[in-house]
């Protein structure tokens, strides 16, 4: 244990070799220039259609809050500079980076040591205006051994760019679910890190349905040995959407674990998703398990869905590392299957994609947002598969 405790202390003190699967993490706006596009992190993203978010203009703009605390959780707002103090993940692109510098401070959520709360912290952002400029900067502290769910919801309409940390602490359960659900012109560019502590286990679930360009991008590093991180995904673009998220696991400490699973389907001319899974595998991290899977459905023609898993390995001393993904059309076998029994294409087209996700959707733990989940599906299938039936 203490040559474990050791390595990872020699690791933190010494000049990290970046990866170039994810850009150097900085403060400073110069080392994150306006992107060209041919960038490699930025060349699946329209810029055209950001509308503002990389230029870094000042704007007092807010989105609606309304929060659900349960006892002992509480939320308040502190400085700029006492974020970074907290231990909050420095951005590593410009929209974050602009989020830090524009945001006016940031709020805290804390959630107390050794605190077991049994109703999920619930947090409903909504937008006024696409002509709103919106900067965000959130801090989420959950204490060691504490267990708690916490849900982030976004409606409305804006231009939102921002950032959340999440500093879970040593032995600590943490599952959070954060749910982009926009109005049609929307445009959101979120950053999530998560900073997971010793022997502690996060759940992040990312689940994109509105918005006219919604941009993800989910960062997870390990505090210490033994911390284990689940980073699920499910989106479901319509005609013109774009629609992308990518995730970054830097395994910097040993005996740590990534599982990666994201879902998606497309429907409708010029729907595009884009997925990239990014797993680094650092030379102190002996005896990790990581693993990434990507799967798309394409329901009509017209679509693209991008999808780039990568690994970067430094240490053969892993327990498994590896990965998969697919884009495909209906299986042609589980629809003739359901036809042979007395059902209609249409509805059997419903069938396959609500067996699609629903895996997928039952690992959220939160029965009130399965529920809505369910239903915006259905939602979704409406405009194209079902929409004769």
């Amino acid at each position: 244990m203490d040559t474990s405790r050791d390595s990872v202390a020699s690791a933190l003190e010494t000049d990290r070799v970046e990866s170039h699967l994810n850009p150097p993490a900085s403060y400073d706006l110069a080392d994150h220039p306006v992107p060209t596009g041919r960038e490699e992190v930025w060349r699946f993203t329209p810029l055209s259609r950001l509308r503002g978010l990389l230029d870094g203009a000042a704007s007092a703009a807010e989105l609606n809050r309304e929060t659900t605390l349960p006892d002992g959780v509480t939320l308040t707002s502190i400085t700029a500079a006492e974020a970074v103090e907290l231990g909050e993940l420095a951005p590593n692109e410009r929209p974050a980076a602009l989020a830090a510098e524009l945001s006016g401070g940031a709020l805290l959520l804390d959630v107390p040591a050794e605190a077991v709360v049994e109703e999920p912290v619930v947090i409903r952002l909504t937008g006024a205006s696409i002509d709103d400029l919106v900067w965000g900067r959130t801090l989420f502290r959950i204490g060691a051994h504490a267990k708690v769910t916490i849900v982030l919801v976004h409606t409305g309409s804006a231009r939102y760019s921002a950032i959340q940390s999440f500093l879970v602490g040593d032995g600590a359960q943490v599952n959070v679910l954060s749910l982009q659900d926009w109005a049609d012109d929307a445009v959101h560019l979120g950053r999530d890190s998560i900073l997971v502590g010793r022997d502690a286990t996060v759940k992040h679930t990312a689940i994109s349905f509105g918005g006219d360009l919604v941009r993800m991008h989910a960062n997870v590093e390990y505090a210490g040995p033994g911390g284990s991180a689940e980073l699920l995904g499910l989106y479901f673009a319509d005609e013109g959407q774009h629609l992308e998220h990518r995730l970054f696991a830097d395994h910097n400490a040993p005996k740590t674990k990534s599982n990666v699973i994201y879902k998606g389907a497309l429907q409708g001319k010029g729907a595009h998703t884009v997925w990239i899974g990014n797993v680094l595998i650092r030379k102190v991290a002996e005896g990790i398990e990581t693993y990434e899977e990507n799967r798309n459905l394409v329901l009509t023609d017209g679509c693209q869905a991008d999808s780039v898993p990568n690994l970067e390995i430094e240490t053969g001393e892993i327990e498994g590392a590896g990965h998969a993904s697919a884009t495909a059309r209906f299986d042609d076998e589980q629809l003739f299957y359901l036809r042979s029994r007395g059902i209609s294409e249409k509805e059997a087209q419903r069938l396959v994609v609500h067996g699609f996700f629903n895996d997928l959707i039952r690992k959220v733990d939160v029965p009130s947002i399965e529920k809505e989940l369910l239903a915006t599906v259905e939602a979704e299938l409406a405009k194209n598969v079902t929409a004769d039936a």
